[in-house]
Parts: C-alpha cells; structure tokens; sequence
C-alpha cells in the first residue's frame, strides 16, 4: 500500500474521530439538565432548621399570617337571598332530606342556610340540631358571568320545590334588581380581576422535570395535585396556594423523565385568591429571578417578551391599587367573599 493511501486512510480516521468527538459533545450540551443527587440528612445535625409550610423562613416580625374566615356563605353583597318563613322548627335531618340534589343554578352555587334554635349565626344545616329559620341563595355572578333570567327562574323553582317539603313559605326579590345587581358585580369583577404569569425560558440548555422540580422546592414550592405543577402553600390551611409552577404535564408523566426536554415553566398567581398579607407577587418576583439566574434562563411574559425590572415595578404598583380597589368594594383579595365571587 502507497504512503499517499496510508495517508487517505488515516486523515479519514482522524476526520471520522473528530465527527464522533462533536456528536458526544453536541449530545452532551443538548441534553437536559439534570437534578443533582440528594444527600440524605444528617438527624440532629448542629444549626438543623425545620422548614416552614411554604419552605421559606421569614425573619420579618410583623409579618401577618392570614387566617381563614368564618363567615357564613351567602352574603347579601354577592347573592341573592330569599328568607323562608316556617310554621315552626325543623331538623336538620329534615333540611337534608329535602335539597335539591345538586347544589348549582346553572353556573352559580346555590346555598341552603338555617339559623339554629339558640344561634345567631347562619350556618349548613347538620343532623341533629333544630332549625328556627330558614334562607336560600344563589350567587350574583362568578368568573362564568353575571346572574341571568332563566338561572333565577330556576333558583326559584328549586327553592319553591325545597320549601314545599318542608312547609315553609319563600320570600324572592325581584328578579329585574337581582339580575340588574348581578350584571354590575359581573362588570366590577372584569375590570378587576388579575390572574398574572410569567414565563421562564431556558437560554440554552433545556430541564428535565426532575430538575425543575428540585430547583423550584429550593424556592419552597412542593408537588401539586396533577402532574406537572407545584405549589407554595398558603401560610394558613384550607386557603388557595400562593403560587403555582406549571410545566409539561406529559414529560412529568413520561416513564423515564430524566430524557424529557422542556425549555419553559410557568409562574402563575391569582391575584383575587390570594390574601395581600402573603406578598404574593413579591414572592412571585424573587421566585421567578431566582429560578433564572440558578437555571440559565430568562423571565418573560406570555408572548415571549423579555420582562425587565422596570416592567415588574409598574406591575407591583398597579397591583397596589387593585388590592385597595378590592378593600374597598369589600371584597379584599383572599377573602372569602373575593375567592367566590372570582372563581
């Protein structure tokens, strides 16, 4: 063999080797990133902190935790009421008997309520107790729309059929001030409702789900109730999460998830839901940083336009008004009456 086809030969080896070094390389620059191995922890570890309920610790002593509402459900702001007079008390058990079994006027909750004999407050109906008086309501309007006439209609017909069982006498308002009251709440709720997202992007390399899920819990968000989403608790129970994290639902499920690339996640926070004492778009804020700056990525908003400081300033401010626009009208945000009416 000639000294030029030794030469071919080994310039074809080193070219081949050289095509297989950048294929290993690109293979390796492309594939997600992936959670770091957890070290298991030490018990009783010196300086050991337990996390809070949302993972983070506030050293702020005059922070307000919220704390749930006892009130009772119908509220004459957001529904309307219909008092039924009885002959005399009934049971619990008898009130449960007689519901309609199912608690919706089309798109709206409808509430039965009783006054218990020696009891100011309203409350749900319960076996065993005595009830002297009776009311029936039904919402004005929720984020399916305003009260309209045919959802009256059949808030009086299922209150009607509800009171025949039981000997008692509905009192209804009317209908044209009712659905009239409903369209209003309905226009207030539009201009006031804020449901706000970000958009974390990767810059370069993308996120296995694993690896997302371990960068969001450092932040205190922890598995939600479907794939592919987390949450940050409320600092009380029983009340709508602070914020939400959401990615590919099908790479979250996928059988081996350390091979699914996703190259975006979604901060989301219901402005309405949330109490103003939990800093939510603070906390939204500083998440959404944080995320970028520890996975190479970018914040933006749905359309893909990169959000700078300036934009997030004028955010917290505007959301600033809105909490003391919601104060007033009574419907602070995370209120119950706030997280009815906008749901």
């Amino acid at each position: 063999m000639s000294q030029l086809q030794w030469g071919l030969i080994i310039t074809g080896a080193l070219v081949l080797l050289g095509v297989l070094v950048q294929n290993i390389w690109l293979a390796r620059k492309n594939k997600p990133r992936q959670a770091a191995p957890v070290q298991p922890r030490q018990e009783g570890a010196a300086g050991a902190v337990e996390p809070t309920l949302d993972g983070q610790i506030f050293e702020d002593a005059g922070f307000a935790l919220p704390v749930p509402e006892k009130k009772p459900t119908l509220d004459a702001l957001i529904d309307v009421i219909a008092p039924i007079a009885m002959e005399g008390p009934v049971t619990g058990d008898a009130v449960l008997a007689s519901m309609p079994p199912t608690r919706r006027v089309g798109s709206k909750p409808f509430t039965i309520e009783g006054q218990a004999e020696g009891h100011l407050r309203w409350e749900f109906p319960v076996m065993g107790q005595r009830y002297v008086q009776l009311q029936a309501g039904v919402q004005l309007a929720n984020r399916s729309g305003p009260l309209n006439d045919i959802e009256f209609s059949e808030f009086v017909v299922k209150t009607q059929t509800f009171c025949d069982a039981l000997g008692g006498t509905p009192d209804f308002p009317d209908m044209r001030q009712e659905v009239s009251r409903g369209r209003e709440l309905d226009q207030f709720a539009n201009d006031h409702d804020a449901q706000l997202s970000f958009v974390l992007r990767a810059r370069r390399a993308a996120w296995s789900p694993s690896y997302i899920q371990q960068m969001a819990a450092k932040l205190g968000f922890v598995p939600g109730s479907i794939a592919g989403r987390m949450v940050v608790p409320a600092s009380a129970p029983g009340l709508p999460p602070v914020l939400s994290l959401t990615f590919d639902a099908l790479a979250a499920l996928d059988e081996d998830p350390t091979q699914s690339a996703l190259r975006e996640v979604t901060l989301s926070l219901d402005v309405a839901q949330v109490d103003r004492g939990e800093h939510a778009f603070e906390r939204m804020r500083e998440s959404a940083l944080s995320l970028a700056n520890d996975m190479d990525g970018v914040v933006t908003d749905d359309n893909g336009v990169v959000l700078p400081s300036e934009a997030l300033d004028v955010i917290a401010a505007e959301l600033n008004q809105l909490y003391d626009t919601l104060a007033q009208r009574e419907l602070a945000a995370g209120s119950v009456l706030a997280r009815r009416l906008f749901s």
